[in-house]
């Protein structure tokens, strides 16, 4: 059996089990911090992965319990669309990564660890990031405890983003 020294984890293992789904409990808890939730938009929030691929792994997901795309209505989509840019935004500036993976898994058959709650995932990268920890050794090492990357990234979602030139509605002022 192969170990690796996370103590800071065993809050998650700990934790009681919630009996709601978690994306439709957290948000109304009033715990955002704990929780790892940085934004709540009306339609939409922005949380972090507690079990992330890298630091930094982010999920949008629509406040609303649907579990495919097809069930959101456009503006859950527009709003979890603009969450998606915001959180790419924000990891930009906090990690500097060379690129990111954004995905929904839909269904359980399709990797979907909460199948019943629609999430996308968002997940920097940068070259070189699966080392031989992964590969030889099954074990995925993040550099940074979760604490830490809610604060980082929490400035900024809290900073506004630079003037594009285009008005809401995607034409020129």
């Amino acid at each position: 059996m192969k170990l690796l020294w996370a103590p800071w984890r065993l809050q998650y293992i700990k934790a009681p089990p919630v009996p709601d789904c978690i994306f439709c409990a957290f948000p109304r808890e009033g715990r955002d911090r704990d929780r790892g939730i940085l934004v709540q938009a009306p339609l939409a929030f922005v949380i972090l992965n507690m079990y992330p691929y890298n630091s930094g792994h982010l999920m949008v997901v629509p406040h609303r319990h649907v579990a495919d795309p097809a069930e959101l209505t456009d503006a859950e989509h527009l709003e979890m669309a603009r969450l998606v840019q915001a959180a790419m935004r924000a990891l930009r500036d906090v990690y500097h990564p060379e690129g990111f993976n954004i995905g929904t898994n839909i269904g359980h058959a399709a990797g979907a660890g909460i199948a019943g709650h629609l999430h996308t995932h968002v997940v920097p990268r940068w070259v070189g990031d699966t080392n031989f920890m992964p590969v030889l050794g099954e074990t995925k090492v993040l550099p940074e405890e979760l604490t830490v990357t809610y604060d980082r990234l929490a400035v900024a979602f809290r900073t506004p983003p630079p003037p594009t030139g285009l008005s809401p509605a995607g034409e020129s002022r």
